[in-house]
């Protein structure tokens, strides 16, 4: 009886606390929360002209256009909730026909998400061929959206018997509030945006644009520029990871040991992750920096004679990237890998030794297994910063450079996608609606790794509790 009270005063006081927080927000931001008012009630007030564009739309689309998407988006959500049949016997929720002809709704209309945004344009009679191929496959995977995470959202509530504070379930979606509106606008709609972008032809910052269905990916597809990019970037996040990983597990492993004055090593290796991407590159430049102005050039120049062009050479200049990124980001997995040694059971490695196992073998049959976890979690985010975290050190250091080619006809050593986009996007004169297209094919591809990295990496991760 204690505790239930205990819990029960608890849920009031943070009730308390959130209503208090809200109604002094309400009070001082009064301003800022009636604009934000009448701009959502004019957007409101425009939702029947929009539902009647929206009718005239399809009442003007060929049958030929409409009835693909329609078709596929049926058969996926009927099939995404057959699927999931299984899983209804570990709850209350029965798949019958009426659950898998709601799922062909919930595919036709997830698929028109797709359909509509592109206007059917890859369903016309005079569509290429990589054109109609592509919107087939996109078709099939939007249809998926809506009928996975219905069931998931109705199975999920069938099987769960999680106890919390608030068991109402309205004050969870009250307390989130904030952060899914927030969300809404500074996240999902810019994202609609930039993918309604990537199929127009716009250049910046002109307002004109004409749509052209999916002609700047098809034109990404075939530029020898982007295929450039696209493969240094690769190459360029392989050996980032690779190094950062590496080289921050080794560190952590020495930092780890019972040594004086530990906690000032440990701290001295962390703080680099403190420095912006920026930042990073303006050291490096200050070290590799070419005429004798550079650190390194100064020492090499002064000890052997020879003062390499860092920054001027393809090979080079892609190492000096590299090099930067990893100092950059060493601090955060360093910080992880001493997290995750601490929490190695002491015992179990002096029973190894007592059985004869060097440190090496130590290390190979104990430590790093049970480092795993920590490991797959610095994969995935060493991969994302390998992606998007290196357009400071870029920025700084090489703008790109140098050229690849006569006339840099292939881009340049360093021009990976990310900063590609930037250039593409904001320059004057840029295609804007060409940078909108590598904006959302880098995050798809990015996220596809991510899919694939918790699909084949994480299942063989074990979980310590």
């Amino acid at each position: 009886m204690m505790q239930a009270d205990l819990e029960r005063w608890i849920g009031r006081v943070v009730l308390f606390t959130v209503l208090a927080f809200a109604i002094w927000f309400g009070v001082s931001e009064w301003a800022g929360l009636s604009a934000f008012a009448g701009w959502l009630a004019t957007s409101l007030g425009m939702l029947p002209a929009s539902l009647q564009t929206l009718v005239s739309y399809y009442a003007a689309t060929p049958l030929g256009q409409l009835l693909p998407s329609v078709v596929i988006g049926a058969l996926v959500g009927a099939g995404v909730i057959w699927r999931f049949r299984r899983q209804s016997a570990a709850s209350s929720v029965r798949v019958g026909f009426a659950w898998i002809a709601f799922g062909a709704g919930l595919g036709v209309i997830s698929a028109q998400l797709y359909a509509y945004t592109t206007r059917h344009c890859t369903y016309a009679p005079d569509v290429d061929g990589a054109q109609a191929l592509a919107g087939y496959i996109l078709t099939v995977i939007v249809a998926l959206v809506l009928p996975a995470l219905t069931w998931t959202l109705v199975h999920v509530r069938a099987v769960d018997t999680l106890a919390g504070y608030f068991k109402g379930g309205w004050i969870a979606f009250l307390l989130l509030a904030p952060t899914l509106v927030s969300l809404l606008i500074f996240l999902y709609y810019p994202s609609i945006q930039t993918l309604t972008l990537s199929l127009s032809a716009r250049r910046f910052p002109l307002p004109q644009e004409r749509f052209v269905c999916l002609s700047n990916y098809a034109t990404l597809v075939g530029d020898a520029v982007y295929q450039n990019s696209f493969i240094t970037t690769l190459l360029i996040t392989a050996v980032i990871v690779l190094l950062s990983l590496a080289l921050s597990l080794s560190i952590a492993v020495l930092a780890s040991q019972k040594i004086r004055g530990a906690s000032i090593y440990r701290t001295l290796l962390i703080w680099p992750f403190a420095l912006s991407p920026v930042v990073a590159g303006v050291v490096f430049l200050a070290m590799f920096r070419e005429g004798g102005g550079g650190l390194i050039n100064y020492v090499a120049g002064t000890l052997l004679g020879i003062e390499p062009s860092w920054l001027r050479d393809p090979i080079l200049a892609r190492w000096v990237v590299v090099l930067a990124s990893v100092w950059n980001v060493l601090g955060f997995n360093i910080l992880f890998y001493i997290a995750g040694l601490q929490n190695v059971p002491k015992d179990l490695l002096e029973a190894a030794a007592i059985d004869g196992a060097n440190r090496w073998q130590r290390f190979v049959q104990i430590t790093f297994p049970m480092l795993a976890p920590f490991t797959f979690f610095l994969l995935v985010t060493n991969v994302t910063y390998g992606f998007y975290g290196v357009y400071g050190a870029v920025d700084t250091l090489t703008q790109g450079g140098p050229p690849l080619g006569p006339a840099g006809q292939f881009g340049g050593a360093t021009d990976l996608l990310i900063y590609k986009l930037y250039e593409d996007a904001f320059n004057p004169g840029s295609p804007a609606g060409l940078a909108a297209a590598q904006a959302v094919f880098l995050f798809v591809m990015v996220a596809g790794l991510t899919v694939l990295q918790f699909r084949y990496v994480e299942r063989r991760i074990t979980y310590n509790g």
